[in-house]
């Protein structure tokens, strides 16, 4: 049965999830931040440098790469941001250098770049839910082109087409996905589709949908929805003419494993599921002509007992190893990948440095990875080895109720 296209109404729920704010306030003009940011980012690299990761040791000490780095917050929580939060990291050692603040956008707890990378696209995880879309100008500066309702409630992932011609989110709290158009200058047009997932039933304690990320695969040809209370990965095909979506395939995991995210392997042959509410990450494999989504067993996520919330895995640009945030131990898994993406081999986790760890990024090299940790509000940075080894560097940047950071080119 295909999906009902209409919102539903059950509320956000789980100890992450904020209160939900009000409307979205009048938008600001431009402000200066990334030329500025990146300057001083490069002279404060000039002075004593943190320790350099095994991977970065050939890079010249003399001209560090020094990178933007946006991130996610909660505006509506205590203590959280006032926006998205702008930083610059050094790609060599890692080391943050703090920005401004770009203002206007409420509760923008996860972020997606267009692929041009003049744009910058944010949740607004409330009721009602909401994106907004910012663009990021060559000459540093910033501004907010306007927000979009999503038809849903507790807008919580987004993610752009690989053709950046649309802009695809989900909707946690009301179960539901939508379809936005972009248009030439990066703003949003009028919602083109919006698809509630009524069936199956909802999991074992769930209470309704909670569609958690969707993602295009990369065959570019399907659009995989994660639904956290329905237990299921829904594929649907994008029709670029229209902007809407049609279901062409089911994946049902375990009742009551509550998937969370997937990423997927280079080779596009196969995916990476974290099941928050069973502990487990689960090797997928995929199929690019029919988009259809077939899970394996659940891995171990090397946490021991008790529970550890399994958050988001990331693939290493070359396939060879997975990560994946544990928030109740608050570590990180390394897995190793073995025939082709097709199976997974536990090698270790390490201390994340942090508390609650959301959401993982790697920088584009994959040579550092960022952790996001929402209870301590910092971000932690590791250094990626030839072996996949993380090595922390240096202390955690702080950062208010980080739940996203997402490092640019």
């Amino acid at each position: 049965m295909k999906p009902s296209r209409h919102p539903a109404t059950h509320p956000s729920s789980g100890p992450e999830r904020p209160a939900p704010a009000p409307g979205l306030p009048a938008l600001p003009g431009r402000r200066g931040f990334l030329g500025g940011l990146l300057a001083t980012a490069a002279a404060a690299a000039a002075g004593p440098a943190l320790a350099t990761p095994a991977h970065a040791a050939a890079r010249p000490a003399a001209a560090p790469a020094i990178r933007p780095l946006l991130l996610g917050t909660y505006t509506s929580e205590a203590g959280g941001g006032t926006g998205i939060g702008t930083a610059a990291y050094d790609a060599a050692t890692g080391a943050i250098t703090p920005g401004p603040v770009i203002t206007g956008v409420d509760n923008p707890s996860y972020l997606a770049l267009h692929p041009s990378g003049s744009t910058v696209y944010a949740v607004a995880e409330q009721d009602p839910g909401a994106v907004t879309a910012v663009r990021l100008a060559p000459d540093g500066t910033y501004e907010v082109l306007g927000s979009r309702p999503t038809g849903g409630s507790g807008t919580t992932h987004l993610s752009v087409h690989p053709s950046g011609r649309w802009l695809l989110s989900a909707d946690y709290g009301s179960g539901s996905v939508a379809v936005h158009p972009i248009t030439e200058d990066g703003s949003l047009g009028e919602r083109t589709d919006l698809v509630t997932h009524s069936s199956p039933p909802p999991g074992p304690g769930q209470g309704g949908p909670h569609a958690h990320q969707i993602v295009t695969a990369p065959d570019g040809g399907h659009v995989l929805a994660v639904d956290l209370g329905t237990d299921t990965v829904y594929t649907y095909a994008l029709d670029e003419s229209d902007g809407t979506l049609t279901e062409v395939s089911r994946a049902a995991l375990a009742p009551g494993s509550g998937p969370r995210h997937l990423a997927f392997h280079p080779g596009g042959r196969s995916a990476y599921l974290a099941c928050e509410l069973d502990d487990t990450l689960v090797v997928c494999a995929y199929d690019p002509a029919t988009g259809a989504l077939t899970p394996g067993p659940g891995q171990s996520t090397g946490t021991g007992s008790g529970t550890s919330y399994p958050a988001q895995p990331v693939v290493t640009g070359d396939g060879a190893y997975v990560y994946l945030a544990n928030r109740g131990p608050d570590s990180l898994t390394r897995y190793a990948v073995e025939d082709g993406g097709a199976a997974l081999r536990l090698l270790d986790t390490v201390p994340v440095g942090g508390d609650w760890p959301r959401q993982l990024a790697l920088s584009p090299d994959s040579s550092l990875l960022f952790a996001a940790n929402q209870r301590s509000s910092t971000v932690t940075v590791f250094g990626v080895g030839s072996d996949g080894s993380l090595t922390a560097l240096g202390d955690p940047f702080p950062s208010p109720v980080a739940v996203c950071a997402l490092p640019l080119p």
